[in-house]
């Protein structure tokens, strides 16, 4: 199957400019392509990995995939998709969110694979430089403003009001176009589909700035789907706000978390738009989501490859070494690693490494409301020190409860945990 055909048949190909001529285009081409990522945070979030990964695809297919961070668009700030001004960052904080974006980028793409190998380039290289006058008569003088005005990405914030710096937006991004065409052959830009209206812009920016040539120009656009969730949620937002692919943001526990806990109704769907898994595996998963749901191998399966191709494949057994004990609740061999990523967000006391007794400490650590409180809790059997359970009123917390003399896990109830730290 090639490239386009197997494109389609995951659902990623949302609109394609010229969907015969670029399938003519691949099959007789080494073609190279783009897909920008403007550097507005330190580190891309998993909104940004279909595109990514649609990159590998092409690569995987033989073709040359180009990765643009938009140090100089991302001065600007991208109009699409937004009902107002983005805030503009200092030169020096875009530059050093663009240096952070490359390293993410330059681990998920192949930059060293032969004659095709990834490439990362900067359009603040030719936007940073550029004078007011040129961009007016080298590229304002080919964009009409009905033509601009027609755009759904200014169209629709018309009424709102838009500044003409993200006005100007479409026409630089155009010319990044236009740049990767005369100095890389780039014949071909994918992105979502909220950038449609940009891409054609650049692709008739190369078109007019090229008319009075004989050759005929062949340039494409490709944009993949809005992903959407089957409760309505916006994909990619958990309770804690973004779910980064930077670990030191978003651990690779949390990261393997919010996959594996993928609706039944997205799971297939994520897993033919973000893996590379064969048709055979992708229907043996099907079959089983069907007949044996509560058993979650889908979801399992999609958090492995996600969290493997985003952080490592020691991440993600340290993800599931983590995820294991809190189901079984023996937690006795985790590590300090472990215990620090797999309880990032839990309350957390600090003690000293006197030796307490439980019940005190229960009301210190604000666990138990009271000492009344604490003792039914424990009488109970609500306390569990380490994963085990303490009914003792009389327990003494010391050194033999510390995992590697730093932290002690208290669970109260069900799911409850509280983690106190030994300074």
């Amino acid at each position: 199957m090639d490239i386009l055909q197997d494109l389609e048949k995951r659902g990623l190909v949302q609109q394609t400019t010229d969907k015969e001529g670029l399938q003519t285009h691949l099959n007789e081409n080494q073609v190279t392509l783009y897909c920008g990522f403007d550097p507005t945070a330190d580190s891309l979030h998993i909104g940004h990995l279909l595109p990514i990964i649609m990159l590998k695809r092409f690569q995987r297919a033989g073709h040359r995939p180009i990765a643009l961070i938009g140090g100089g668009t991302g001065m600007i700030g991208d109009p699409s998709g937004r009902s107002a001004e983005r805030s503009l960052n200092e030169a020096s904080v875009v530059h050093g969110y663009s240096d952070k974006i490359r390293q993410q980028l330059a681990r998920l793409l192949n930059f060293d694979s032969g004659s095709n190998a990834a490439r990362a380039r900067n359009n603040h290289d030719w936007l940073g430089n550029m004078s007011v006058i040129d961009f007016l008569r080298d590229a304002g003088k080919h964009f009409g403003i009905n033509y601009m005005l027609g755009k759904e990405s200014v169209s629709a914030r018309i009424e709102e009001g838009i500044s003409y710096t993200e006005f100007s937006y479409m026409i630089l991004q155009s010319l990044d176009f236009l740049k990767l065409h005369e100095q890389e052959n780039c014949t071909l830009q994918i992105g979502g589909s909220d950038q449609w209206g940009n891409i054609t812009a650049g692709m008739e920016l190369i078109r007019r700035s090229r008319e009075n040539e004989e050759e005929e120009v062949h340039v494409f656009g490709l944009t993949v789907p809005l992903i959407t969730k089957a409760d309505g949620s916006k994909f990619g937002k958990t309770a804690g706000g973004a779910v980064w692919l930077d670990p030191k943001k978003t651990t690779p526990y949390e990261f393997y978390q919010f996959w594996i806990n993928t609706d039944d109704r997205d799971v297939m769907k994520f897993l033919h738009y973000f893996t590379f898994l064969e048709q055979d595996e992708l229907d043996e998963l099907q079959n089983e989501l069907e007949n044996r749901p509560e058993q979650r191998l889908a979801q399992k399966r999609l958090a492995e490859e996600m969290t493997a191709m985003v952080h490592s494949k020691e991440d993600l057994q340290q993800a599931q070494k983590i995820t294991d004990a809190l189901f079984s609740g023996d937690l006795k061999d985790l590590s300090v690693g472990d215990i620090e990523q797999g309880f990032k967000d839990v309350p957390t006391y600090e003690a000293s490494k006197a030796e307490i007794g439980l019940i005190e400490l229960l009301v210190e650590a604000s666990i138990s409301s009271s000492k009344r409180q604490a003792r039914e809790d424990i009488k109970n059997g609500a306390i569990y020190i380490n994963g085990e359970r303490q009914q003792d009123l009389q327990y003494a917390v010391d050194e033999t409860d510390r995992i590697d003399d730093q932290f002690t896990i208290i669970r109260r109830g069900k799911k409850k945990y509280f983690l106190v730290r030994f300074g």
